[in-house]
């Protein structure tokens, strides 16, 4: 077998090896299978109750395509270290594209069954976007204002913990499953929490070698991807869309709608 290491080298001192490139190939295949399986699981589903089976689909998409390139040692700069041994450091600024993308799907799946406003769902997706894009620009800092970038990730981070916790069960429309929401919305939370922390030890001070940094991120992303999506999706089979807000954007759905109010027009004095 063709080794992807020799075949797409790279110049970095602390590098990914044979071993680790052999795991995240394992977690490719795990991410794609599961994308498969999504996409039969939601064309079983009937028309008009699949938006949480395409938006599952959409981020085992990117998760695959994300570990494929990972696996095959692409994606990633050399990055001069702060700490520690070895003047520079693989960065794989792939895996922060596939979190810009899939960070904000999987919030969405999440908070769409608390009926929040626009605008919260705006500003806490918007907030996990600044997240990521804090520790991208922060992995590929040399210099210790990498941590500046740690900062603002962190608390960004805490924003959108505040708004997933306080928030989305104060919202009203979690009467019918406020218990179903509570569960994946602590998941959710605990787990992405994580996330800084092996930053903290690979990326920022050079702690963790990248084998090491692979394994973590990738468990944490089995656990956030496939794991918590499945479990989602199969708890969402006995909620109804209507009690979400949910509802079809196709127009002959509403054929035989009643037609809406109208408030009476007032007739100014002659």
């Amino acid at each position: 077998m063709v080794n992807p290491i020799n075949v797409n080298p790279t110049t970095a001192a602390r590098r990914l090896s044979v071993g680790a490139s052999d795991w995240l190939w394992v977690v490719t295949g795990i991410m794609g299978v599961s994308a498969l399986f999504t996409l039969a699981w939601a064309k079983v589903q009937p028309h008009g109750a699949r938006a949480f089976h395409h938006i599952a689909l959409a981020i085992l998409t990117v998760s695959t395509i994300s570990y494929f390139a990972m696996a095959s040692n692409l994606g990633q700069t050399p990055v001069r270290t702060e700490f520690r041994s070895g003047p520079t450091r693989s960065i794989f600024y792939v895996r922060y594209i596939q979190w810009f993308i899939n960070a904000p799907l999987i919030l969405l799946s999440l908070l769409l069954v608390t009926g929040l406003p626009l605008s919260d769902l705006f500003l806490t997706i918007f907030m996990v976007i600044v997240t990521v894009v804090s520790g991208l620009v922060g992995a590929l800092t040399p210099t210790s204002y990498k941590w500046g970038f740690y900062v603002f990730g962190v608390l960004t981070l805490v924003y959108v913990v505040f708004s997933v916790l306080y928030s989305g069960l104060r919202s009203r429309r979690l009467e019918s499953h406020r218990g179903l929401y509570s569960i994946y919305a602590v998941y959710l939370v605990a787990l992405w929490m994580l996330y800084p922390i092996c930053w903290a030890f690979s990326e920022g001070a050079n702690v963790l070698t990248v084998d090491h940094e692979m394994i973590f991120y990738s468990i944490l992303d089995l656990i956030a991807g496939p794991l918590f999506l499945f479990l989602f999706l199969a708890s969402l089979r006995n909620v109804e869309y209507d009690d979400l807000g949910l509802q079809s954007g196709k127009a002959s759905d509403y054929v035989n709608a009643p037609p809406p109010t109208e408030k009476p027009r007032e007739t100014g004095a002659a």
